[in-house]
């Protein structure tokens, strides 16, 4: 089929543009990157030249020469063929640490393992080929445009028997990683898609959330993990090799581009796993009004840090000003018609404006939500109508509230600066001394004495980074689960540390077993009985439960010296 003809003046680069070489010549550029996948696959040479060469080859034969971006990452020529490649090794060399297929036999998992490292391959090496239907216009010297829908741009060459080509880049491009599914006509045959589909019902559509950047928070996709944390890794590695390019490479406008795809994934997962994030509820992280969406600021920013401290993502800002900054240059966050980056908002019931980031789009943070939050009746950026004084004064003082509970509004007793005294009501931070002795709900944490107060840290998961990463993200929801306001609390603080219900992790799709074996080779858990088993039976919740014990020092923000001193007997 012939592609559209326009005028050369319109679409052709003045540039000298980029030689039409064969596939050979482009991967005999890369031998040593291929000779790294070779040796990480395992296989023979037949088998791979059979299967993981014929995708690189056609991968090559899509992006050609083709740079990843205009002036950023990956931005010479090749560059989105050495992008594609490095990650697909990363993603592949994951797989090794990593079980599938845990709920199945040893047979069903010998037979399924094949099929994910090469799905996990794929979609490493696809993972940003959305680029060539979204950012980029290729003509040849008469200025026919190459139809990227229809064939791959080396096919295109030899049609047109063009010796070179000219590139030209779309003028504000937003990037759309849906159209991925289209370039995987172009690198994967339909023999291939029938082989990674053989006996099951998971794989492809693992690979196609991955590819088409869909987020799976109710299914967990370890597949696209691996993609995302090789991505972060190779576009950082890449940045800094060639800091020379910039003249201040880690400014967000030169090297947020590629983060802004993990910020919003952050935010929707936040907001569908996390209980604080529930829309319009006291204390909550969203505020949804007639006048937008709004998040809390800087509280939110320190949730998204702490879920990407899980995920390890290398170069991911730490800073909430970074991160705000990253996000108002992507348009995700909008500033006030002054240009400031920050609103005031007053939720219902508050006695103060508090600090927030507004939305350009409700879509942003509720995409794939059915259905929507409903919106408060009043505007948040005016002032909603109080309570009468007298209301307000009958009210009497809400005690600490309880995890397992909807927090209740504490007055505060103290004169002071209106805003000091919201900023202590909104803190979710367990206050007080820990307990020494066992108990089932972590609110033991907490002391209510008459004496003064000492702000306590936020409880939180300390791993060490050999832990593996499944493990450690079904563990740190749980220990999460014991903050103020995090909804019902999953685990609790007993006499050795803090007792995890073995259901925790089965609810998360890890097994028992899996859970424990990566626990025991760091060294977390706390054996009762010195080398008795690592499990033990308690009430919790008022029901006879099985689980393990985490020794206190990996929990952050309780008092390790009201524990039981465990090393006698670590696991």
């Amino acid at each position: 089929m012939l592609a559209p003809s326009l005028p050369h003046s319109t679409f052709a680069s003045s540039d000298p543009g980029f030689e039409a070489l064969p596939i050979d010549a482009l991967l005999s550029q890369n031998d040593d990157l291929i000779a790294r996948i070779k040796l990480c696959h395992g296989s023979d040479r037949t088998e791979f030249e059979q299967t993981i060469l014929s995708l690189i080859r056609r991968y090559a034969n899509l992006v050609h020469l083709l740079p990843a971006t205009s002036n950023n990452y990956f931005c010479t020529p090749g560059g989105l063929l050495r992008l594609g490649m490095e990650v697909s090794f990363f993603s592949l060399q994951g797989t090794d640490a990593h079980i599938f297929s845990g709920r199945s036999t040893i047979s069903a998992r010998r037979h399924l393992e094949p099929r994910w490292r090469l799905a996990t391959f794929v979609a490493g090496l696809c993972c940003e080929a959305h680029r060539v239907l979204s950012h980029i216009i290729v003509t040849n010297a008469p200025g026919d445009v190459w139809p990227a829908y229809l064939l791959s741009l080396s096919d295109w060459l030899m049609e047109r028997q063009a010796d070179r080509y000219f590139l030209r880049w779309r003028p504000q491009a937003i990037e759309t990683r849906s159209l991925g599914v289209f370039t995987l006509t172009h690198v994967v045959p339909p023999a291939v898609m029938q082989y990674l589909a053989e006996d099951n019902t998971v794989i492809v559509p693992h690979l196609m959330a991955s590819v088409s950047g869909i987020s799976q928070y109710r299914d967990h996709n370890v597949l696209d993990e691996l993609v995302r944390r090789s991505l972060a890794l190779v576009v950082d590695r890449n940045l800094l090799a060639n800091a020379d390019r910039y003249s201040t490479p880690n400014t967000p406008q030169q090297r947020g581009s590629h983060l802004e795809r993990y910020l919003v994934d952050a935010l929707r997962h936040l907001a569908g796993s996390n209980a604080g994030w529930q829309a319009n509820r006291e204390k909550s992280r969203v505020w949804f009004g007639p006048d937008g969406l709004f998040l809390a600021w800087p509280s939110a920013a320190e949730d998204i840090q702490k879920l990407l401290d899980t995920a390890q993502l290398p170069g991911i800002p730490k800073a909430p000003k970074t991160i705000m900054e990253v996000l108002l240059l992507a348009g995700v966050f909008e500033p006030t018609s002054a240009g400031s980056p920050t609103w005031l908002i007053q939720p219902p019931g508050g006695k103060a404006k508090i600090e927030a980031v507004k939305l350009s789009s409700v879509a942003i943070l509720f995409a794939g939500h059915d259905p929507l939050p409903p919106p408060l009746v009043e505007s948040l950026t005016s002032s909603p109508r109080n309570n009468p004084p007298s209301a307000q004064a009958a009210e009497p003082v809400a005690p600490q509230p309880i995890p397992d509970g909807p927090p209740g509004t504490q007055l505060s007793l103290i004169p002071g600066n209106a805003e000091q005294n919201q900023q202590a009501s909104n803190n979710q931070d367990t206050q007080g001394e820990a307990a020494p002795l066992p108990t089932a709900s972590p609110s033991a944490l907490a002391s209510t004495s008459d004496a003064p107060k000492t702000e306590q840290a936020t409880i939180g998961l300390q791993a060490p980074l050999r832990l593996n990463p499944v493990v450690r993200d079904a563990l740190t929801e749980v220990v999460n689960s014991m903050n103020t306001g995090a909804g019902p609390a999953q685990c609790c603080t007993v006499a050795l540390g803090v007792f995890v219900p073995l259901h925790e992790f089965e609810r998360r799709s890890i097994q028992p077993s899996m859970a424990l074996r990566a626990l025991s080779d760091v060294h977390m858990l706390v054996r009762a009985q010195g080398k008795g088993p690592p499990t033990t039976s308690r009430d919790f919740n008022g029901t006879p439960t099985v689980g393990l014990t985490i020794a206190p020092r990996f929990i952050s923000g309780v008092d390790i010296e009201a524990f039981a001193s465990p090393e006698a007997r670590g696991g």
